[in-house]
């Protein structure tokens, strides 16, 4: 695979590898990337169960880096332009490292419920980069329901953990800030080449250092394979980190960074949902409501224009 000159083919690159889709399509495919997503804290805490911290985090990434390479292989995609590096970096470090391993070393000590409170707080984090880095500019009405979610999501994880701050809690909100830089690069990397060559040149590009954690993190942390172990490995290797990330990046290209980011207003209750059910956490009474709340901002908006 050669790099392409992107003195001489910016323009064509732009028409060929755009991923133009329907304003509903994109939002399907954002939700169906958050549905993903809400699955990694449980499938981490299975993977716990027979991996160190660096091991599973090592190991996933280059198992995902595996898939998508493959496939990028098979498809003969050529080398990203050389201006898109510096991005693909940002999103490497935020969503194939960064993110992973800050999460993971949480939940060695903290519940998945309290470690929703990181993906309470994403979306608006999230949009916040997006002002920041692509210029957005969201419409006030569009704020006021984001902050309105994102308090609703905040108060219900944090009341559902005992509202105690700990270390895991530095480094689930380290983890927000990495992975909305991560977010925001790559969705304004999907306007420009498919969704899934964004995250498969991300998890790429880390292989170099992945591969060597992942050796001396294997030599160096008991390893104990059960059925648990294994299914939440594979599934934070190729649900999490490739497929849900592929979906994910195609929706915000699609609907805009900010609108698809509030999707994930129900990344946290979904998360629980799973954690009663694979888990065994217990939900109370106010699950329920905070999910009324929780789609009555996201419809908001959705609606909302900026």
């Amino acid at each position: 695979m050669r790099a392409q000159s992107s003195a001489t083919t910016a323009p064509s690159i732009a028409v060929a590898t755009s991923e133009p889709e329907r304003p509903g399509f994109g939002t399907l495919q954002a939700a169906l990337g958050v549905v993903a997503f809400s699955l990694t804290f449980p499938a981490t805490a299975w993977g716990l169960e027979g991996f160190g911290p660096w091991s599973l985090v090592a190991v996933r990434s280059v198992l995902a880096a595996l898939i998508a390479g493959g496939a990028l292989l098979a498809l003969r995609v050529p080398l990203p332009a050389r201006r898109h590096w510096a991005g693909l970096a940002v999103v490497g470090a935020g969503v194939v490292l960064g993110f992973p391993l800050l999460t993971t070393l949480a939940l060695e000590t903290s519940t998945t419920a309290h470690a929703a409170v990181v993906v309470g707080l994403l979306p608006l984090t999230t949009a916040l980069f997006s002002a920041l880095r692509v210029g957005t500019r969201p419409s006030r009405t569009f704020w006021i329901a984001a902050l309105a979610g994102a308090a609703a999501v905040l108060a219900f994880t944090v009341q559902q953990s005992g509202g105690a701050l700990s270390t895991a809690d530095l480094y689930l909100f380290a983890a927000l800030l990495v992975c909305a830089a991560g977010y925001t690069e790559g969705g304004r990397l999907a306007r420009i080449m498919p969704g899934w060559q964004v995250i498969g040149w991300a998890l790429v590009l880390c292989l170099p250092l992945t591969v060597p954690v992942a050796a001396l993190a294997l030599a160096h942390e008991p390893v104990h394979l059960t059925a648990h172990s294994v299914t939440g490995l594979l599934w934070v290797a190729a649900g999490s980190q490739f497929v849900g990330l592929v979906v994910w990046y195609r929706g915000m290209a699609a609907i805009g960074i900010p609108k698809a980011s509030q999707l994930q207003l129900a990344q946290p209750l979904l998360t629980l949902v799973w954690s009663v059910l694979l888990l065994g956490e217990h939900l109370t009474v106010a699950a329920p409501l905070t999910a009324a709340a929780v789609l009555v901002c996201i419809a908001v908006t959705q609606r909302s224009r900026g």
